[in-house]
């Protein structure tokens, strides 16, 4: 008979979160309180445990620091939300099986708080403070450590449901519409009646889902394969249509554009490092490798519960990369982030207030503030990339939330961007055909009640949706067991030609309902599956619910029947479920049987899933957009300077960088730390292809979405613009061979924005057919409004319309990368790179937001040619070793750009801006002179612009005795009067800014970095430690203590080996665990260091496979052995210390 086993364990949280906790309460009206915390771990298990499993159990369950006598007072009992497994659950439990206790179930975990209060809480206090201990979406409070028995309850299954549409007609498929959350549009309902009517059947619940999941705007993009009249004119393209000609413009260098999970470009012939299939030793293998590139975005997970929205945001990106072809390799990731303001307490600035009285907008309950976004999400795609074992090397952050002409523009719909690239072997780029009788398979973790109609939630405007729907579509991460999934599929691709996987896609929106169709259809077959051989956790699940949930972790492939054997024997290597779920067939015929109730849930032509409902029109109409004339001379230069630094957009970004790890994998050549002091400036990300390799990989970002509300066309051309002017820093060569993913967001329906966004998309496929680049990979989400009522009144949210672009290129030599520091080199010079040509336009700009100023014209790329011009000339100044730091302008103009170049050098900076200030109109260019004079003409006014405008450009640092090479490089490219000679270093540490021989700024830098530090330790404080933050920001003021200097203390060019070159390569094991990830990168040193290095996995010397008497060393790997959940490295030595 089954028993649940109750064990206290350690302390659950350090002190300062304690404390933190306790000033929470104040600040919410509460009585003083005193809280005590501490683990509780609750067990399954199939009979009672003998003495000694007890004991194994007991020790197993120890670690961490000792729990704290608890205070007296009312106890809050914090557990997993019934009905659900969490991930630190299966990880445990897995723990307790390689120990050898059988009879172990399941282990769970929850806290139990005590809370002594001044004096007896009221019941709403009482929740007010329930609250603050639990996260809503994936736990429950409890006043007893009984009701843990719950987590174990195992309900019968729950029956499959029928729409009866043959009675009920129209009518009845509309009620499952609203009741199930589908977002069926009106000619899909109809569609949908149509075609059951033709089947003389009803559709069954799963049938819906299904077909709305895979239908959603989420997967289908249909307002991007939409008709459109805007104006009335009927426009002859569709959006999609629109992106797909700079690809078929310039296909150049693009494998694959389009057809799968990730985008595919040319990359090299590289000796990449890997075991071989046959005995695991490490080493070198010659063969083409191509870069994959993908950006996703998670934003309706991240604005209901940021930790695992952000978090399975980035772990469903990463199997995007991984389920390309046949199998391929993430490497390194990247992370941006839009919301609104972040009102961070004690911390509010001025832009901030929405009233005189500095009061908020507010927000619907079921979304989190701007603040709890970026303190919990960022966490979140760290905490999934740490655990997989792939380093976050760029990103971007902005806050934006303004009235305009009677609407609130802001992101309290978040942009939560996930991307990244990686490789993947040039004979794996194709997914096979599959034959009749092809397996299919599910790999990866078991499915959960959990992330149900995400792919039609996301779809929705924030609000639409009932709070619950929106609850169940948010998913859980489990990155350990995604990381034994991976090395399944690394040891399939590093077969080659043997690859037993013939396609493959990654479970997302939709669950297997989508992914499976997917892959069964994209392989051109129809399927029989079977129900009940899906991997589940939960019994008590419906047919729908098995069949739709979106669980993650999970891949879906295709094996041929004789390679099933060899692909069993990796994934128990590996100790990676999977299941093998049914057949292809020759027909066009889905059919899932449910063996368990003898039916059929699915049963209906693919056809019908996946033809071609009706197609959407949209017929819209622009609107006019906000405009007044920007006087810039209104506004003081210091306090301008300083609010401009404390803006996020512009501040450091430390507290979203330091949470990530950026060198696992060995590849990292630039990430976003630059210099001695480590300050996040870069422009770029930079990896290598292969450990003996220069050549390389580069992304970077760019985004402009606060313009896009007065120039939706400009906007986005300056986000492309951006993008390639941070790529610049890197070597690629020449601009043709950058390729660019694109995600759009709009409040689509919204007046005016799907206008907006087809201009947006229009202006971008016209400049990037210019510039010679295309976008073979993008994304939409088009429901980034939020609307709610707040006493009685209707608000809503609507987000900008939004472009974030991430460029992608192979590097020639990524050696020859720069960045923004400074080279301490007296005898330089600094150049401004002008493409605004003087027009120094503010609209959209930092400028304005600080001073709540935004309307007014925004910068603009006019002339493509110019950025081509500029893009190459770079490249050629870095082939020659003539750049010694770069930065491009961008979010708070030249003067963001010097500070931030000052920061990461610790060295001032003196300018003179008189040659930018004067009016240059009437002068003899190659181009059209289109510079407006502007109101603010006076000196001050012009100075303001100069300084702060956010017009595409960069500024160089060269030696004084290249500067005449480098102007007449710019000027053979046409581009001679964008440059200036701005100023030089200068040995007082300060930012001088002269202007006609005066000194019009005079600051020092450690005063500028501080003001642009702060907006990072305010989050910091509130986030982690606070004494930990506060020592970090006083560090800035210690500038030999902090600085990092390259001093090795033997021959960089010595090779160790090299006495012992004809003698034998030591043998050495490289051990790992699952979940470990740093096995690559520690075999390949101790390859380099002469020895020959075998991948040996604990399930090797477990199954006796291996024997550690055969080698001469071993070396233990890190990273995340069983999720290091009962602390790190904890689980994996107690699973030695405890096997039978």
């Amino acid at each position: 008979m089954p028993v649940i086993i109750k064990l206290q364990g350690g302390s659950a949280l350090s002190s300062f979160r304690l404390d933190k906790l306790v000033r929470q309460a104040a600040d919410a009206g509460l009585p003083s309180v005193q809280v005590s915390a501490s683990f509780w771990h609750f067990v399954e298990a199939e009979s009672a445990l003998s003495a000694d499993e007890q004991a194994t159990l007991d020790k197993l369950l120890t670690y961490g620091e000792p729990a704290t006598p608890a205070v007296e007072g009312m106890m809050f009992v914090v557990l997993p939300r019934c009905g659900t497994v969490s991930p630190w659950s299966s990880k445990a439990s897995d723990i307790a099986s390689h120990c050898g206790l059988s009879k172990v179930r399941r282990i769970e975990r929850g806290v139990m708080y005590h809370v002594q209060a001044a004096r007896e809480l009221r019941a709403e206090e009482r929740a007010t403070l329930a609250a603050m201990l639990h996260d809503r979406m994936t736990e429950q409070v409890w006043d007893s450590l009984d009701a843990a028995d719950r987590l174990f309850d195992h309900v019968p299954p729950q029956p499959l449901q029928t729409v009866d549409i043959l009675t009920g007609g129209r009518a009845a498929l509309e009620d499952a519409n609203r009741s199930m959350g589908l977002a069926l549009s009106d000619d899909e309902i109809d569609y949908l009646v149509a075609s059951f009517a033709d089947m003389q059947r009803n559709p069954t619940d799963v049938e819906l889902m299904m077909f709305a999941q895979a239908n959603s705007e989420h997967c289908r993009h249909k307002i991007f394969n939409a008709d459109f009249i805007v104006d009335g004119e009927a426009k002859s393209k569709s959006l999609f249509r629109m992106i797909r000609d700079t690809h078929e413009a310039h296909p150049e260098g693009t494998l694959v554009a389009y057809s799968d999970n990730s985008s595919v470009i040319e990359g090299g012939f590289i000796d990449r490092f890997y075991p071989a299939p046959q005995g695991h030793g490490y080493g070198y293998h010659a063969e083409p490798t191509d870069i994959l590139m993908k950006v996703e975005t998670h934003n309706h997970p991240t604005a209901i519960s940021p930790f695992p929205g952000a978090a399975t945001g980035s772990g469903g990106e990463i199997r995007d990369e991984g389920a390309t072809g046949r199998g391929s390799r993430p490497k390194a990731g990247l992370t941006g982030f839009s919301t609104s303001n972040l009102n961070i307490p004690g911390f509010k600035q001025p832009w901030e207030c929405y009233e005189e009285d500095c009061s908020e907008y507010g927000r619907p309950d079921r979304i989190a503030s701007a603040l709890e976004i970026m303190l919990d999400g960022p966490i979140g795609g760290a905490a999934f990339n740490n655990e997989f074992g792939r380093p976050n090397l760029c990103g971007y952050f902005r806050t934006f939330e303004e009235e305009l002409n009677g609407e609130m523009r802001g992101y309290h719909k978040p942009i939560m961007i996930a991307g990244g690239m990686g490789n993947i072997q040039r004979q794996q780029i194709e997914k096979q055909p599959l034959p009749e009788g092809a397996l299919i398979v599910v790999l990866g973790g078991p499915g959960f009640l959990i992330g149900l109609g995400g792919g039609a939630a996301s779809s929705m405007d924030t609000g639409a949706n009932a709070a619950d729907l929106d609850f169940d579509s948010v998913q859980r991460g489990n990155p350990e067991i995604e990381r034994r999934a991976q090395e399944v599929i690394d040891r399939c691709w590093q077969l080659g030609e043997d690859n037993p996987i013939l396609s493959i896609h990654d479970v997302g929106a939709g669950g297997l309902s989508n992914a499976l169709p997917e892959l069964i259809h994209g392989g051109g077959r129809g399927g029989r599956l079977e129900l009940r051989r899906v991997p589940i956790e939960e019994t008590g699940m419906s047919p729908l619910q098995i069949w739709c949930n979106e669980s993650q972790e999970r891949y879906v492939l295709a094996l041929v029947p004789q390679a099933v054997e060899a692909f069993r024997a990796i994934c128990e290597r590996e100790r990676c479920p999977f299941a093998i779920v049914g057949t292809a067939s020759a027909d066009n015929q889905l059919i899932l049987r449910d063996e368990l109730m003898g039916n059929r849930p699915v049963d209906m032509p693919l056809d019908v899933l996946l033809g071609k409902p009706p197609r959407m029109t949209r017929d819209v109409t622009r609107v006019e957009r906000p405009f007044r004339v920007f006087d810039a001379s209104r506004f003081d230069l210091k306090d301008t300077a300083y609010r401009v630094l404390r803006l996020p957009a512009v501040a450091c970004k430390n507290f979203l960088i330091t949470i990530g790890d950026r060198s696992v994998g060995g590849m990292t050549v630039r990430d976003q730390m630059v210099g001695r002091w480590q300050v996040p400036v870069a422009d770029v990300a930079v990896t290598a292809m292969g450990f003996q390799s220069y050549r390389g990989e580069a992304m970077a970002m760019g985004e402009r979405t606060p313009a896009a509300l007065f120039d939706p066309a400009a906007a986005a051309r300056l986000a492309v613009a951006e993008s390639i002017t941070n790529m610049a820093a890197a070597y690629v060569g020449t601009i043709d061979n950058i390729k660019l993913s694109a995600n759009w967001m709009a409040a689509a329906g919204h007046p005016g924005e799907d206008a907006a966004l087809y201009d947006a998309v229009e202006a971008v496929s016209s400049l990037c057919q210019s510039l010679g680049v295309s976008i073979p990979v993008g994304k939409d989400s088009l429901s980034m409004k939020t609307v709610w009522e707040s006493a009685g009144d209707k608000k809503a949210v609507v987000a900008p319309p939004s472009l974030i672009v991430t460029a992608f290129a192979p590097v020639e030599d990524i050696r020859k990368t720069v960045t923004p520091a400074l080279v301490d080199d007296a005898d330089t010079d600094l150049l401004m790179i002008d493409l605004g040509y003087g027009h120094c336009f503010l609209g959209g700009s930092a400028y304005g937001q600080v001073h709540k100023h935004m309307v007014g014209r925004s910068p603009d790329l006019q002339h493509p040619e110019l950025l081509v011009g500029m893009f190459n000339t770079i490249q050629s100044l870095l082939r020659d070793d003539i750049l010694l730091a770069y930065h491009d302008r961008s979010d708070g103009g030249l003067f963001a750009t010097l500070a931030e170049m000052m920061f990461a050098s610790r060295h001032g900076v003196t300018v003179d801006v008189d040659e930018m200030v004067i009016e240059r109109r009437n002068t003899q260019r190659a181009i059209d002179d289109f510079v407006q004079p502007h109101q603010d003409m006076a000196d001050h006014g012009r100075l303001m612009r100069v300084l702060f405008n956010e017009e595409l450009g960069a500024v160089l640092q060269v030696k004084k005795q290249d500067t005449a090479e480098v102007i007449a490089r710019f000027t053979r490219a046409g581009l001679g009067r964008t440059l200036f000679v701005i100023g030089h270093l200068n040995t007082e540490d300060r930012m001088v800014v002269r202007r006609q021989g005066e000194v019009v700024f005079d600051e020092t830098r450690l005063d500028l970095q501080k003001a642009w530090s702060e907006t990072s330790w305010q989050m910091q404080r509130l986030r982690d430690n606070p004494a930990c933050a506060d020592s970090e920001f006083s560090l800035l003021e210690q500038d030999q203590l902090t600085r990092l200097d390259a001093c090795p203390s033997f021959d960089v060019d010595e090779n160790p080996a090299a006495p012992f070159v004809n003698t034998a390569r030591p043998r050495l094991a490289v051990l790992r665990e699952q979940g470990v990830n740093g096995q690559l990168e520690m075999a390949a040193a101790f390859d380099r260091a002469g020895f020959d290095t075998v991948d040996v996995h604990m399930s090797d010397i477990i199954a006796g496979r291996v024997q550690l008497a055969d080698f001469k060393g071993l070396a233990a790997c890190g990273g995340f052995s069983y999720g290091d959940v009962l602390g790190a490295g904890e689980g994996w030595a107690k699973s030695i210390l405890f096997n039978p």
